[in-house]
């Protein structure tokens, strides 16, 4: 049985980490039977960070080498008809992606109009966590946010570079389908994991702000939350 290991729930989303639903959806859009676990503590985590994966006594860490070997171990055709240009987009949409992740996670732990409510929500879905640990999280964020050099500045600069992130992923998107045809590739998983946890979260960051201002990417994350909810959309 496949087990993936990520962060908790919140605001409907099956995990409040980009990387972790990204799995998440990959798993259900493949049609892949899986036990979601909810997890705090990255102590048995590859290199300390989530998620990670289970399968027959094999422990996989990293989304990207996550949806790797689950192609190969299962023979999943998802990304089978894709293009050689089409690969080479999808690798530069994952490398946007990463960009994207330091903005986001900028907007709710670093940006002070933004943190109260996002503490005020994990702390109400999630009784188990205490203020105090949320701010030990957040002083490590800061520091993480420093080192990578986003913390470094200002916070019009720091949205700009998320809102250019998104706009290249709008440009690709056709009013409709999914990135690269009729059926979601991984890659529609990839930018379903960031997109909906912008979207579908209730705080008015610039980058909800973005998203909600533009309909057809709206359009295209509303289906593929449609499509994960079915399941087995690309087998």
């Amino acid at each position: 049985m496949i087990t993936l290991y990520s962060y908790p729930q919140l605001y409907g989303l099956e995990d409040n980490n980009p990387y972790g639903l990204k799995v998440f959806a990959f798993l259900r859009l493949c049609g892949l039977s899986f036990d979601h676990r909810h997890v705090l503590d990255t102590k048995a985590a590859p290199r300390g960070q989530l998620p990670y994966l289970v399968d027959d006594g094999q422990t996989i860490g990293d989304s990207d080498a996550i949806l790797c070997y689950l192609k190969r171990q299962y023979a999943l055709p998802i990304d089978a008809a894709l293009t050689d240009a089409q690969r080479d987009l999808d690798l530069m949409l994952r490398r946007t992606l990463d960009d994207l992740y330091w903005v986001m996670s900028y907007s709710r732990w670093r940006d002070e109009r933004f943190w109260p409510t996002f503490r005020a929500a994990l702390l109400a879905q999630h009784p188990e966590l205490n203020a105090e640990a949320l701010e030990a999280a957040r002083e490590y964020n800061f520091n993480r946010y420093h080192f990578q050099g986003i913390g470094r500045y200002e916070p019009d600069q720091v949205y700009a570079r998320g809102m250019a992130d998104l706009q290249v992923i709008t440009n690709l998107i056709h009013d409709d389908g999914f990135l690269f045809g009729e059926r979601p590739s991984s890659i529609d998983a990839a930018v379903y994991g960031f997109v909906a946890n912008i979207y579908f979260y209730d705080i008015d960051t610039p980058l909800k702000q973005f998203v909600v201002s533009r309909p057809h990417l709206v359009a295209y994350c509303v289906a593929l939350r449609e499509a994960v909810a079915r399941g087995g959309a690309a087998s």
